[in-house]
């Protein structure tokens, strides 16, 4: 079968290659591969940002497919059921957080598409209690964006709570930060979504899926903007997708005495210079969220069925998995929102 594959550490060394079709065992499912979403993570270990520590090893984790051979011990998936699964692929089962089914914190856990082969490829292997039924009236190529949106939903309505009265700001208008912006508004809340000048065309969709206020921090004050919002008071959540440090300081700042940050994007140091003085005088909850654990999916494929989250728009641009260095090289233009390939 034709694959996508990190072939060494580094900048690039990514190569379509031919392998092995997977065989599947116990309680693993073979999937054919329908789409697969690039994700960020994707680009970071193309350029080689993080330690790629099992290559090689086939990309992707944001897919949907049809279940074409299931393990002998398979209960609850047939041969033809159209499928999502989550990145979860094993984990140690004994401890604490396993036993809490927050797989997203085993230290043991591997992930698809990163310790173990993902499904930039013809097929991929998941295991069943990873794999959720994808509802009648969602296609496939919507499906494919469930992981991303679970990830949205986990920041959401699991490390926080929002209320139908809340006003939320959100900081970057990337894939993560519309359906981020798209799941809050599900729950009736009032969204300013904030980017910077070189987001426009991202702002302007913002505004095409419903977010009520969109700003560009550098033409426009935005603390004026949330005072005007929010009677002074600041944002009742933020919620960081950007991974900016100055976009941080700027939301803690912004944010309600006594109200919540939950941190989503990821910083490209370990350590950074954070204001503090912000989170003790004002008494903010600051909130860190690592990806999705099992019950984010069931809450995404529903937000999914409902039509409560807009793909159409999101996603811009579908490819062959033959052209998948293009669409890498497209996403990292910055010219696309959601860049499927499909298998």
């Amino acid at each position: 079968m034709k694959a996508v594959s990190k072939l060494a550490p580094g900048y690039d060394n990514m190569s379509l290659v031919e392998l092995e079709e997977p065989i599947v065992s116990e309680d693993k499912i073979k999937i054919k591969v329908a789409y697969t979403g690039i994700c960020g993570s994707d680009i970071h270990t193309f350029k080689g940002e993080y330690n790629s520590k099992n290559t090689p090893v086939v990309l992707g984790h944001e897919f949907s497919g049809i279940v074409v051979e299931v393990g002998k011990n398979v209960t609850k998936v047939q041969v033809g059921d159209r499928v999502t699964s989550e990145t979860t692929f094993t984990t140690c089962g004994q401890c604490l957080y396993c036993q809490e089914k927050d797989y997203n914190l085993c230290p043991h856990r591997t992930g698809i598409g990163t310790q173990v082969n993902g499904s930039l490829a013809d097929y991929v292997i998941a295991r069943e209690e990873s794999v959720h039924l994808i509802p009648d009236n969602v296609s496939l190529e919507a499906a494919a964006l469930t992981e991303p949106i679970a990830c949205c939903v986990h920041a959401a309505l699991e490390k926080t709570t929002i209320q139908s009265d809340d006003k939320v700001l959100v900081f970057g208008p990337g894939p993560i930060g519309l359906l981020l912006c798209q799941v809050i508004k599900a729950q009736g809340a009032f969204v300013i979504l904030a980017g910077i000048t070189k987001d426009s065309k991202r702002l302007e969709l913002a505004k095409e899926l419903g977010i009520d206020v969109v700003v560009d921090t550098l033409r426009e004050d935005l603390s004026e903007i949330i005072a005007n919002y929010t009677d002074g008071y600041g944002a009742d959540k933020v919620f960081d997708c950007s991974g900016a440090v100055p976009a941080v300081n700027q939301g803690l700042s912004l944010t309600k005495k006594k109200g919540t940050f939950v941190q989503v994007g990821l910083f490209a140091n370990k350590k950074n210079e954070i204001d503090q003085e912000s989170i003790i005088q004002r008494e903010i909850n600051y909130v860190g969220c690592r990806s999705q654990k099992p019950s984010s999916w069931n809450l995404a494929l529903d937000l999914l069925a409902s039509g409560k989250i807009n793909t159409d728009k999101m996603i811009t641009k579908v490819a062959e998995l033959d052209d998948w260095r293009t669409a890498f090289e497209t996403v990292m233009a910055g010219d696309e929102i959601k860049v499927l390939i499909k298998s």
